[in-house]
């Protein structure tokens, strides 16, 4: 019995195979020139639907839906109330709904049901969260130094179509966090997801209509990145992109942006370092180590695949890490003791295969893993078995690139002096971590380590009011926390001349 089975969980109607409409001012419609994808479950390769293909005639299409709710006000002047009063009725349908949301992710994309049901409080609560900020952006008043009598102060106004690209390594947070902003904000909303994961994305939509979001509000044309996404990302009518892929993506949308200076923020890459000192608990620090890397199957962009371990424990410490990986369960996301799935395509498992031959053409040691997993039920789909590379040198590929599958490259260590330094030798910024219990050491590193996050004694925690996002090649603005809406409005400034 499946761990979907066991907990009764509703199979989602976009997984039966048929064909998934995208979602245009309110209706789930074909794509006009009726093209297709398939979505396949990749633990099996099982067929779980047909999905439109929208290309850039769809993107006009939802684009103009979405600027016609803007400028007409039926979102944007909506008084801030009633527009919480919907994305509160949102935030109760995931709520009510989040095993089938859940399940959705895993026939999808792969990530194990104990995970995806596993970001419920993380769902809801950033949902709740965007609600609320509806009712509490604000302007200021200022005080000026000019000359006579004038009264200043500023409005924060919605910034206006936003075209919103997402990933398909957690396609429903993706959506929440991504969505909930803009709404909050009072932007409108054409959303492209993944082609490989964009079920979800399209029952999210389906659930906001029934929340009584406004017809247009927010759009949803499922596509392939080099067609709709990059119609959108051109498209003189979207005032803003909000972006989270590669870097290499990032910046072609970047320069697609030049035509009407849209403004852009970006969730790129990352190859975190994770470092270790002798003086860490390593009955956590092993643990959470591994799991820094190998969960969702890597496929995670803060993910700390650099390890950089104590020269005094780095033999002992990397095993443990190995043998960790060794212990963890792989198979279908549908099994309850499943721990890891599998990546999410052939295309991926490539990329991640291909890096074992790297590795090991560079002179670094396979301690653990190094295969792709072909035992039985396995041979269907695209697992690989989680990886530890040993002898590793900064300079080394697999210490460099981002793999973005479950590959630790693990570099020994000794002293601190040059540390920082060797952590920053990146061109990512997007997460670190520091095991110890030295709270000096800890303070110094936080503050020296060029990243958007720091975890210290811990990895990847995420919650709604905390900001999250990169320095460097990992990109710019922030996702999580105020700062998130904020990032969707621009600021005018109103003087008016009282004397």
């Amino acid at each position: 019995m499946t761990m979907q089975e066991r907990l009764s969980i509703p199979t989602s109607s976009y997984a039966d195979g048929g064909v998934k409409r995208m979602l245009i001012d309110g209706q789930f419609i074909e794509a006009v020139a009726g093209a297709t994808f398939e979505s396949r479950n990749p633990a099996t390769g099982a067929l779980l639907a047909h999905v439109a293909e929208g290309d850039g005639t769809d993107i006009d299409r939802a684009v103009a839906s979405a600027r016609r709710a803007f400028d007409d006000g039926r979102w944007s002047r909506m008084k801030p109330f009633d527009r919480q009063t919907i994305l509160s009725r949102f935030a109760d349908l995931v709520e009510s709904r989040h095993e089938e949301i859940a399940c959705l992710d895993t026939l999808d994309m792969g990530s194990p049901l104990v995970r995806t049901l596993g970001n419920r409080r993380r769902a809801v609560g950033m949902a709740r969260f965007y609600a609320g900020l509806t009712t509490a952006l604000r302007g200021e008043t200022i005080d000026n130094s000019i000359p006579g009598e004038f009264f200043t102060y500023t409005l924060h106004e919605p910034v206006g179509v936003v075209g919103a690209i997402i990933p398909w390594n957690n396609p429903h947070i993706a959506f929440i966090w991504k969505v909930g902003a803009a709404l909050s904000a009072g932007c409108t909303v054409v959303l492209k997801p993944a082609e490989e994961a964009s079920l979800t994305a399209l029952l999210l939509g389906e659930m906001l209509l029934e929340a009584g979001l406004p017809a247009g509000v927010v759009n949803v044309v499922p596509g392939r990145g080099e067609v709709a996404g990059a119609a959108l990302a051109q498209h003189p009518d979207v005032d803003q992109i909000a972006f989270t892929g590669s870097t290499a993506t990032g910046q072609a949308i970047l320069r697609a942006s030049a035509g009407n200076l849209k403004k852009v923020t970006l969730e790129l890459g990352g190859k975190s370092p994770n470092i270790v000192f002798s003086d860490a608990d390593l009955e956590r620090a092993v643990p959470g180590a591994a799991m820094a890397a190998f969960v969702n199957s890597g496929q995670v962009c803060s993910a700390g695949t650099r390890l950089f371990v104590d020269r005094s424990i780095y033999e002992e410490f990397v095993e443990r890490v190995a043998e960790f990986g060794r212990s963890l369960l792989i198979g279908n996301g549908l099994d309850e003791e499943t721990q890891l799935g599998p990546v999410v395509s052939q295309a991926q498992l490539d990329r991640v295969t291909g890096y074992f031959t790297i590795g090991r053409d560079e002179g670094a040691t396979v301690l653990s893993g190094g295969v792709r997993l072909v035992e039985g039920e396995l041979a269907q789909g695209y697992f690989v078995a989680p990886t530890v590379f040993s002898n590793v040198r900064d300079e080394m590929r697999v210490a460099r690139d981002e793999i973005f599958g479950p590959v630790i490259s693990a570099i020994p260590f000794d002293g601190s002096d040059d540390l920082i330094a060797r952590a920053n030798a990146t061109t990512f910024g997007l997460g670190a971590g520091l095991w110890t219990r030295d709270i000096g050491r800890a303070h110094t590193f936080a503050r020296a380590i060029r990243s958007g996050s720091v975890w210290i004694n811990c990895y990847n925690q995420m919650d709604p009011a905390v900001p999250f996002g990169g320095y460097k090649m990992s990109g710019y603005g922030r996702e999580g926390g105020v700062r998130h809406v904020e990032e969707f409005l621009n600021i005018k400034s109103v003087w008016i001349r009282t004397d």
